[in-house]
């Protein structure tokens, strides 16, 4: 059953690609930097790349990009935005690369639905000697009030444990390990969490949690009921009741070296 669920909510984002290219938003470039220090080279595949939000800084970065993709919804998204980055249909069950052909394999806020007992060696497998797997999530920073509110009135499908400081280190600590017996192919996990923001207004921040699979996979009613206390909750907060203001994020990351 939890494979299934799985399944569902990682395949929820294809009907909505359109608004995670607009609202979702990218990764704090200093974690990026972090992420990649210890690989041997500059080769870097975006894994379940999305639309692109971390193809996009990674390109800025000056890594040499590939993105892989499964959604060909998700894929269109990304190949429209940044026509010149190798964007390839796979998984990460199935990547469409040789072996040893990258330095690091990045996911952004992707690898929590990545069955690591396939995409382990997978992974390993298109790695150089001493390549890196680093996992990045963009958390909201629950510590400033008025995000905390925030997140009590979302509920877990837009907010969830893997999404706040306090717990995406626990959350995600294990995520480069697989869930059978499959031997591990990574070395021990290093986190760190970087800060970061991003520019908002009460519609737009609406729009980019109506993003998450927790609740694109919800039934209508309730999704609609839900974003309508997310509404209801900005326009009473004088932070967010008017005009643009930033909200406050923190990008994290785990990274761990190829054995």
């Amino acid at each position: 059953m939890e494979q299934q669920k799985r399944h569902l909510h990682a395949s929820s984002f294809g009907a909505a690609a359109t608004a995670y290219a607009e609202h979702r938003p990218d990764y704090a470039r200093a974690a990026i930097r972090w992420a990649l220090q210890p690989a041997p080279g500059p080769r870097v595949l975006d894994l379940g790349a999305g639309t692109g939000k971390l193809t996009a800084t990674l390109v800025e970065t000056g890594a040499d990009v590939t993105a892989v993709e499964p959604d060909p919804a998700m894929l269109a998204e990304l190949r429209g935005a940044l026509p010149d980055v190798p964007a390839l249909p796979g998984s990460a069950e199935a990547i469409p690369l040789p072996d040893a052909s990258v330095d690091a394999v990045l996911a952004g806020n992707a690898m929590h639905w990545f069955d690591m007992a396939v995409a382990g060696p997978e992974i390993a497998r298109v790695l150089a000697p001493g390549g890196i797997l680093a996992g990045l999530w963009n958390t909201v920073d629950d510590r400033v009030d008025w995000v905390a509110g925030l997140a009590r009135v979302s509920g877990s499908a837009a907010i969830g444990p893997r999404d706040t400081p306090a717990s995406w280190r626990a959350v995600t600590a294990d995520a480069h390990l697989p869930k059978t017996g499959v031997a591990a192919r990574f070395g021990s996990p290093e986190q760190a969490e970087f800060p970061h923001g991003q520019l908002r207004t009460a519609d737009s921040l609406v729009a980019t949690l109506g993003t998450r699979a927790g609740m694109l996979v919800m039934p209508e009613q309730e999704r609609q009921a839900t974003l309508g206390r997310i509404r209801a909750f900005l326009a009473s907060r004088p932070e967010t009741a008017e005009g643009e203001f930033t909200l406050p994020m923190l990008t994290c990351v785990l990274r761990v070296r190829r054995l």
